[in-house]
């Protein structure tokens, strides 16, 4: 497989010598499938833990740790595979770069801001306020600076590299489908439990129902309880990108924590290796229906 590590200046500011992302295609591509892992990046620049006022285990804790190893084998069973590098703390890709917080910055935030929604109100914008336990992660207020390095250097070069992949899966087969790989607590509050996967097509608007209906036929298939779109519909990736009318297809799937890590320590557990068998079927499976769905 080829490996493409994009570095830009900005990100390289953002943490030494670290990379935004990590790109693999498969040495010849086949199928129209990319799969993305935007939250399963641990990589904690210096200039944040030096502001942190939360333990560190408290930010791990959100991160969709292991997903990226989880499917590991993504290129080599014929889709490309894009993984962040940096956490879901520092920096959240499946965030509108514009849902910022301007109380956040010491000064002019950092890009246009979006009217403020409740997950920004909630301290959950594309750079959150808040840890896994609820209280604030920084001690004192980011720099415009800061942010910009983050939104420039990290945000903005994973979505160019995610579209232009996608266009280019487009271009040569005429269609794509995007996975877009997540990892969910075991428990939320008021809800008595959750599926193993959650699925979410935006209710139909983000995907072809062949692809939902294949995706959960499989899972259930391999022994996995699976629903559609509650709690989780697809967030701003999928609503980006997903385009069924033109062929571009983008599912959501969110995979609950407890099947293969232990979420208080954030450990991988032995039943790791069962799950990754099981989406690496899924992945084989997405993309034969990839090549069918090809107009």
């Amino acid at each position: 497989m080829s490996i493409v590590e994009r570095e830009t200046g900005a990100g390289q500011e953002a943490a030494g010598t670290v990379p935004p992302f990590r790109l693999e295609r498969p040495e010849r591509i086949d199928a129209p499938l990319l799969i993305a892992s935007p939250h399963s990046g641990h990589h904690y620049p210096e200039s944040l833990l030096k502001n942190l006022r939360v333990p560190l285990l408290d930010l791990r804790r959100t991160e969709d740790a292991f997903v990226d190893q989880l499917v590991a084998r993504a290129p080599a069973l014929g889709a490309t595979l894009l993984t962040a590098n940096y956490s879901r703390a520092y920096l959240d890709l499946n965030r509108d770069p514009r849902e910022l917080d301007p109380e956040m910055f010491d000064g002019e935030p950092p890009g246009p801001v979006a009217p403020a929604t409740a997950r920004v109100q909630a301290g959950l914008g594309c750079m959150p306020k808040i840890g896994a336990a609820g209280d604030s992660i920084y001690a004192k207020k980011l720099s415009t600076d800061d942010g910009r390095t983050r939104l420039e250097g990290i945000h903005a070069p994973y979505h160019q590299t995610l579209k232009q992949e996608i266009a280019a899966l487009h271009q040569q087969f005429g269609s794509a489908i995007l996975l877009d790989l997540h990892s969910m607590p075991s428990r939320q509050p008021g809800r008595r439990s959750l599926p193993d996967i959650v699925l979410g097509d935006r209710f139909g608007s983000s995907c072809a129902s062949q692809l939902t209906s294949l995706v959960e036929r499989t899972c259930r298939k391999l022994g996995m309880s699976v629903t559609r779109n509650a709690p989780y519909a697809g967030g701003y990736t999928t609503r980006l990108y997903g385009r069924p009318k033109r062929h571009v297809h983008a599912l959501q799937i969110e995979v609950n924590r407890s099947l293969y890590m232990d979420e208080a320590s954030v450990e991988l557990l032995p039943a790791a290796e069962g799950l990754k068998e099981k989406l690496e079927t899924l992945i084989e499976e997405v993309c034969a229906l990839a090549i069918r769905l090809r107009p």
